[in-house]
């Protein structure tokens, strides 16, 4: 899967120098600006430094190559551990930015940031997501090489790498890192690795105080390959050992791998190392003099690095434009022999859509009752066949979410049972795991190369509120499918009924959140979103009814994120009505009411408020015109997104409390989700404008 490296590892004088180096740059930048975690980021140097010089395909050149193999820091406090390699292997990344850790405007952050520093590859600090998000790019790997070489013998494609994450013990204690372990054990994801740094310190002092399990027997159960290095007679890396350990790892490609590596924190310092203060706190001027005397720099300079070792380092470019040539040569040699699949490739990279894809989105009779749910499958089954790139699944709700784009065709390994399995296929079965979903979502956007989208129910958002959030920090294209959207999912009570959740998901900047009205904004949420995932790259939540509601007439304003559906008799209105979702009929029943009574009423559908804030003023003042004071906004859910659109006259109809297990039409009605009541609402905003 990566370029060949010799059998056993070429270990000289200058690579200890180099690590070594790594080791003060890390004190020193600590103990710069006064705060930060060096203790990690010094006992990892040995493994990151065999990991980027010895080990890993990648071209510090061109951070973004297609070929590369791809590198998770979980532990993202020991951000130092990353930052120095990517410097001494030359990345954008110059001793100056070391000595600017942790300010502002550098690009050397507290914790790792996608998009901010080249050669990081996704953002960690939450931990637990890291581990994750390598969970998704190894699957994401998969997929991209049955969409492109599915027939090429094992590890002789270009779209063969691996993906290599360093994990910590805070990693393997969140819950999220265990859902995402077992399914990729699940999954025999041959082409993942995590080197487990096991140093036995957290925060609070020696993990005995909250961890004691056997590791590496959990993932032997889960289905991984184990193995476990000690250190050498120092305390430090045993870097050959760790080297035949990464280079078995590699080897093993019918499931992943994960080496457990006895580290000490902050070796060598004299006094610091093996102690929790090393872990987040840095280690004062003495201990940094210190630690320099062990090694043999000059304890008065600091962010000493020596020429010959950068020059060392630096071959690291060469090596990288070799194996970047080598797999250019190889990647032509499949285009010139598959020149359809060469086709699909360059448009998917470039993150175009197949001319004439809208052609293929359904259409839904006007009149008709549909769940938005169920129209969203639709859409999904009408895009298979001309996005091959689209895939996506739930966690264990594919019948309910109606998320399954291909029926014939389940993403598991070989050997899996099941008669339609395989390994390239378009449905993944996520599990009972929706934390892990989100964040595996968010590593499969970062390999990128494919779309994907994942559902449950909105109610379960919360399970995987930070993996969203994080995809938000990222600006990353995913799509989370949350249906049975609001008491309208009856029965199952409160516990399955969301409440605060549209206005808590709509609290995240930079998070997308649409709740169409019908199936033909559904449809046209779709579209839109898949039109955005190039050019306005952002998470988006779908929320679906799980009930039938009203299907209106197309309107292509609807990826405005709010529109005129129904018009006021009167050249101006008196009372605008806002709703989304399954709340729109109401406004709809509620405006011929008002309309009877001569009061000229005009609904406006607002899916998605987002969307709906990045119009222009003029549109947006065009579709809620200020001079109209009299408002009504209508969603069942609590009212805290509405304030600002109906004013001080205005009201909200909302859902200020749980709901309870009832049929739909009970709760709707018990409620005050009915059209006598949004229209009475109307009333009193109407008398509030006037008094």
């Amino acid at each position: 899967m990566s370029t060949q490296t010799p059998d056993t590892l070429e270990w000289t004088d200058i690579d200890r120098r180099a690590v070594d180096t790594a080791r003060v740059l890390a004190a020193d930048a600590v103990q710069q600006v006064g705060n930060g975690h060096p203790g990690t980021a010094m006992s990892l140097a040995p493994a990151a430094y065999t990991l980027f010089q010895k080990v890993m395909r990648h071209d510090p050149a061109d951070p973004e190559w297609t070929g590369r193999d791809r590198f998770v820091l979980s532990p993202g406090h020991t951000s130092l551990t990353l930052y120095t390699q990517l410097y001494l292997a030359g990345y954008e990344l110059g001793l100056d930015d070391l000595k600017a850790f942790r300010t502002h405007g550098s690009k050397t952050p507290g914790h790792p940031e996608y998009g901010h520093t080249a050669g990081v590859e996704t953002t960690t600090g939450p931990l637990g997501q890291g581990a994750a998000n390598a969970v998704g790019m190894a699957m994401a790997a998969r997929y991209e090489r049955g969409l492109f070489d599915p027939e090429a013998p094992a590890g002789e494609s270009p779209f063969d790498h691996v993906i290599w994450a360093i994990v910590s013990d805070g990693d393997l204690q969140e819950g999220v890192s265990g859902e995402a372990s077992s399914l990729a054990g699940h999954q025999k994801l041959g082409n993942l690795v995590f080197l487990y740094d096991d140093n036995h310190i957290s925060i609070e002092g020696d993990t005995a105080t909250a961890f004691s399990e056997d590791v590496l027997k959990r993932y032997e159960a889960y289905g991984w390959h184990t193995q476990r290095i000690e250190p050498a007679e120092n305390g430090d890396v045993d870097v050959h050992a760790l080297y035949a350990a990464l280079t078995a790892a590699r080897a093993e490609t019918g499931r992943p791998s994960i080496i457990a590596m006895r580290t000490i924190i902050a070796w060598p310092a004299p006094n610091a190392q093996n102690t929790e203060a090393a872990h987040g706190s840095a280690l004062g001027a003495d201990e940094v003099a210190a630690t320099k005397r062990v090694l043999g720099f000059d304890p008065e300079k600091t962010f000493e690095v020596a020429d010959e070792v950068l020059a060392h380092t630096r071959r690291a470019l060469d090596r990288g434009a070799e194996a970047h040539a080598a797999w250019d040569k190889q990647l032509a040699g499949w285009r010139s022999g598959e020149p359809e699949r060469a086709r699909l490739f360059d448009r998917v990279v470039a993150g175009q859509l197949p001319e004439g894809w809208e052609e293929s989105l359904p259409v839904f009779e006007e009149g008709g009752s549909v769940a938005t749910r169920a129209a969203s499958g639709k859409v999904l089954q009408a895009l298979g066949p001309v996005l091959p790139e689209l895939w996506g699944g739930s966690a264990d709700l594919a019948g309910s979410n109606n998320t399954t784009i291909d029926t014939s065709s389940s993403f598991l390994p070989e050997g899996n049972p099941l008669p339609e399995a395989s390994p390239y296929g378009r449905t993944v079965h996520f599990g009972i795991r929706e934390f892990s979903m989100a964040a595996e979502m968010n590593g499969v956007a970062l390999h990128g190369n494919t779309r994907i989208y994942g559902g449950t129910f909105l109610t379960f958002s919360d399970y995987m509120r930070n993996a969203v959030r994080m995809s938000a920090l990222m600006q990353l294209p995913v799509t989370y499918v949350w249906t049975h959207d609001s008491i309208g999912l009856g029965e199952d009570g409160p516990t399955h009924q969301p409440v605060e959740h549209l206005a808590a998901l709509r609290a995240i900047p930079g998070l997308n959140v649409v709740r169409p009205a019908d199936a033909n904004e559904t449809a046209a949420a779709w579209a839109e979103i898949l039109k955005r995932h190039a050019t306005h790259p952002a998470p988006h939540g779908l929320a679906l009814t799980r009930q039938g509601v009203p299907t209106y007439a197309p309107n292509p304003d609807a990826a405005k994120g709010g529109y005129v559906l129904r018009e006021s008799s009167t050249e101006t209105p008196e009372v605008i009505i806002v709703a989304t979702g399954s709340e729109v009929q109401l406004a709809v029943a509620a405006r011929e009411l008002l309309e009877a009574e001569e009061t000229g009423t005009r609904v406006v559908s607002m899916p998605s408020v987002e969307w709906f804030e990045e119009q222009p003023r003029a549109y947006r003042e065009s579709v809620l015109p200020p001079a109209v004071r009299a408002r009504v906004a209508v969603e069942a859910g609590i009212g805290l997104t509405w304030y600002r659109y109906v004013g001080d006259a205005g009201r909200i109809v909302s859902l200020e409390h749980f709901g309870a297990s009832a049929d739909a039409k009970t709760l709707f009605a018990e409620y005050g989700f009915t059209p006598e009541n949004v229209a009475a609402a109307a009333r009193e905003s109407l008398a509030a404008t006037r008094g």
